[in-house]
Formats: C-alpha cells, sequence, structure tokens
C-alpha cells in the first residue's frame, strides 16, 4: 500500500514521527511535505499535493496533520476523489474506511498524542472498504455531489 503524508509546521514533528513508523513497518511512503519546519507553513499548500496524488491514484491512502486536523480535512475535501475526516478515537478510523471509502486520515498535532497517532494510523491502514450496496449508493450519492458542483454551473 502506498501511503501520502503530509503536514504544516503544527503538525510537522508528528508527521516526521509517522514517516520513520510506516517505513519501519515496511510501507511505501511518500513525504508531501512540510519537508523543514516553517511557521509560515499553511495547510492548503501542504495537502494540495498530497490530496491531487490521492485523486490521481498515485497513492492508495494520506494522513494529513495539522494543529486541530480542522483545517487539513476542511481544504482536502474540496479536492475531487478525496474523502478525509478529521478522527480521533478508533471506531472512526476503521468504520470512514468500511463504511464510506475514507482515503485520507487528518489529525491534530496539538490535540492528541504520538500513541493515539499511531493507533489511529494503524486502525486506518487495516480497515478495507466493505462495498456493500448501501455504503456503494451513498458513496456514489457523494460521487455525484462533487460532480455536480465541481463547476458551481448546476447550482440549482
Amino acid at each position: 500500500m502506498k501511503i501520502g503524508l503530509a503536514a504544516d509546521h503544527a503538525g510537522f514533528e508528528q508527521k516526521q514521527q509517522l514517516l520513520k513508523q510506516l517505513s519501519e513497518k515496511g510501507f511505501d511512503v511518500t513525504d508531501y511535505g512540510a519537508t523543514s519546519y516553517n511557521a509560515t507553513d499553511d495547510y492548503p499548500d501542504v495537502i494540495k499535493p498530497l490530496g491531487l496524488a490521492l485523486a490521481k491514484g498515485e497513492v492508495t491512502r494520506g494522513i494529513a496533520i495539522c494543529g486541530s486536523g480542522v483545517g487539513v480535512s476542511v481544504a482536502a475535501n474540496k479536492i475531487p476523489g478525496v474523502r478525509a475526516a478529521l478522527v480521533t478515537e478508533t471506531y472512526s478510523a476503521h468504520q470512514g474506511v468500511e463504511h464510506d471509502d475514507m482515503n485520507l486520515l487528518c489529525l491534530g498535532g496539538r490535540v492528541i498524542g504520538p500513541q493515539l497517532i499511531w493507533e489511529l494510523v494503524e486502525t486506518f491502514l487495516k480497515a478495507r472498504y466493505i462495498g456493500e450496496e448501501r455504503f456503494q449508493r451513498r458513496l456514489d450519492k457523494i460521487i455525484a455531489l462533487e460532480q455536480q458542483f465541481a463547476t458551481f454551473k448546476n447550482i440549482d
């Protein structure tokens, strides 16, 4: 599984730790930035390359970290094909994948600690989309929303 990581300055240390842990576990990991700590890094700038890689299928799953996790989640969900969620507990880390085909885990580097971050990442990466009819029906509706509002031409 190809994993993409991204973080702004508020999640930089946690991203670096995850990069090391995931590599040690044998995952193929791509770091989409930030590549050094810089307090002027903005989360939309670092999430864009990761989100595009997810949308193009260059990575299978992504993990993004900012201070609260909210900013990277909001920014990532603007990219069609990205299904991102801010997660703070293990149930949502697997249920979001199993039911909603979530492909981007968003974390708050200033609000959860390294042990919980690792548990959430492990849970997220082990989960698989179930694809039952009801879940696929809902996913199809999400994809239709993305397509409808991609250019704002079809807003009623």
